[in-house]
């Protein structure tokens, strides 16, 4: 693990003969003890230390700390006091750890307390960014100090163990898709207004996949929640309105689109099937339906009157859709395949700005002229 500094050295002689005591519960996993204890918040900062910043990746147990993200994550924290939830902190112990049950037989030889002497270090391998986080969300609320996280204890048995700990910890993690999230977030009133659209909008009800956020090639829904909500977002973004007259203009503005786009009326009537109107055309793909929230975006802002925009919105009765239509290629599409990035999705909502005659931004015209000298 390195050799010790000096401030290390120093705490080590102050702190010999004195112990943390974990209530703990005791358990074996590939041949070695373990023990599950919850601490409470105030002493995770004090003795999970994260020093090793400066050390190189291969001699580090750990992956640098991302700041970036703590943030928000401390954000989460002091802004729901009363249900946030953290998972359990994972930690090696580089010392002895001495644990005293409370029975010698039967389920008591696996409940008890753990002692850890204070000279002892703790190594997280796996919830170093929740450790910051709850450290900086101490400082703005400091009651927050009682509460408790779960730890999971293991005994340090080297660098190369840590190491691998931390590889095995995270080789499988997969983040659920984003469609889920949406459905089960209730605390982001977006997620609230995409969930609402996708189970009561006529454009969209019924066929909306709620939980993947791919479709299946043989799928019956034309669009995904996830997509639904990010359309939704551009929408809506930047404009100060409450939240039901939000919802309000939403609907509002998606059966309008639905009304230039005869293709989504055909599948709800039966006379087109999902599959093939995804397999043909582009326009219930996630990139379409994002660069249509960005162009009701701009309708919004300049024009209050629903007539006007309207009015401007059948203008995108003459885009053809179709996949076969070759001024997509290197904008929604590369060779032949949706391509979800930034830059197509910006040049994808160029596309639809010219066809209505409407001015691009400075970052849009910076993005189409790369795209017409061949940099895009």
């Amino acid at each position: 693990m390195g050799s010790p500094s000096s401030s290390q050295v120093a705490d080590t002689a102050t702190s010999a003969g004195f112990d943390y005591i974990f209530p703990a519960i005791r358990g074996v996993q590939a041949g070695r003890e373990f023990y599950v204890s919850m601490c409470p918040l105030r002493l995770i900062p004090k003795i999970f230390l994260f020093d090793e910043d400066e050390l190189a990746p291969e001699v580090r147990a750990q992956r640098v700390l991302n700041k970036g993200r703590l943030p928000a994550l401390t954000r989460y924290i002091v802004d729901n006091p009363d249900d946030y939830v953290f998972s359990a902190l994972t930690a090696s112990v580089d010392g002895d750890m001495f644990f005293e049950s409370i029975a010698d037989s039967g389920m008591g030889m696996r409940a008890g307390q753990i002692r850890i002497p204070m000279a002892a270090r703790f190594l997280i391998n796996d919830g170093q960014h929740r450790r910051a986080a709850i450290e900086q969300a101490l400082k703005e609320n400091p009651d927050l100090g009682e509460e408790t996280i779960a730890v999971v204890f293991f005994h340090d048995a080297g660098l190369a163990r840590c190491q691998q700990m931390f590889a095995d910890l995270n080789r499988h993690a997969v983040r659920p898709p984003r469609s889920i999230g949406v459905l089960y977030d209730h605390r982001d009133d977006l997620a609230i207004m995409a969930r609402l659209l996708a189970m009561k909008s006529p454009v969209f009800k019924g066929h909306v996949e709620m939980e993947n956020s791919t479709l299946a090639q043989r799928s019956r829904k034309l669009f995904t929640l996830s997509a639904v909500y990010y359309a939704t977002q551009s929408l809506l973004h930047g404009l100060e309105i409450k939240k039901d007259k939000a919802q309000e203009l939403a609907e509002a503005y998606w059966e309008a689109v639905d009304l230039v786009v005869p293709e989504w009326a055909m599948v709800r009537k039966r006379e087109l099937a999902a599959p093939e109107v995804r397999k043909d055309y582009i326009h219930s793909h996630g990139i379409a339906l994002h660069a249509l929230g960005r162009i009701g975006n701009s309708l919004l802002r300049h024009s209050e009157s629903p007539q006007v925009w309207h009015s401007k919105l059948k203008l995108l009765t003459s885009v053809d859709w179709s996949r076969t239509n070759p001024d997509w290629e290197g904008r929604a599409l590369i060779g032949g395949r949706v391509s979800k990035s930034h830059t197509n999705l910006t040049l994808t909502v160029n596309y639809l700005r010219h066809r209505m005659k409407l001015e691009l931004s400075p970052e849009e015209q910076r993005v189409e002229d790369a795209y017409l000298r061949g940099d895009a």
